[in-house]
């Protein structure tokens, strides 16, 4: 399987990455039907699963036993064991990083052009203004942006958070707090 990560802002090179998922597809059987379908309610409330009754069945339930773990982004790539993704906590921004992103760049966007004269001589060329800075990723350990160059040249910045967030209120902290850094 694999997962393609796409900013939701309109930026150059706007796949953010890709996760591929190598592994076996089995059927679940159905003395596990009542534990995955569970599982399911639990991850996508209000999506209950549906059996069609036809022959063949319109959708079976099924499960990815996987072998093998891979990423590779515009930042690296790398492998993770299995089992240490399905032990991973989700990151609380996740679910909303989307609407997050795209109401930084819509409603806050001079804030965050704003953060760019906290880069100093990092754009690479210590005359090169930065003509344009769009927000590409949000995690729970900051925000990464997409910045053009006055030549053209796009590159990314990352600005961490002094810490980990847990939740929106420690989030809308930490962004009050990165962008008063760029304006003090």
């Amino acid at each position: 399987m694999e997962i393609t990560d796409v900013a939701p802002v309109a930026v150059r090179q706007r796949i953010r990455g890709r996760a591929r998922l190598a592994g076996r597809l089995t059927a679940v059987r159905d003395d596990e039907r009542a534990r995955y379908e569970r599982l399911f309610a639990e991850r996508h409330p209000g999506h209950s699963p549906a059996y069609a009754e036809a022959d063949p069945p319109a959708w079976m339930l099924v499960r990815l036993e996987t072998d093998e773990v891979s990423v590779d982004d515009l930042w690296g790539a790398g492998r993770a064991a299995p089992a240490a993704v399905g032990a991973a906590e989700p990151d609380p921004v996740a679910r909303h990083e989307a609407e997050l992103l795209q109401h930084l760049h819509t409603a806050h966007g001079d804030q965050v052009r704003g953060l760019a004269c906290l880069l100093g001589g990092r754009t690479g060329n210590q005359d090169a203004a930065v003509r344009d800075v769009v927000p590409l990723a949000l995690d729970r350990f900051g925000l990464r942006l997409r910045c053009t160059a006055a030549d053209g040249r796009a590159f990314d910045a990352r600005f961490d958070f002094p810490e980990p967030v847990k939740d929106t209120r420690e989030l809308r902290r930490a962004m009050h707090t990165l962008f008063a850094a760029a304006t003090g």
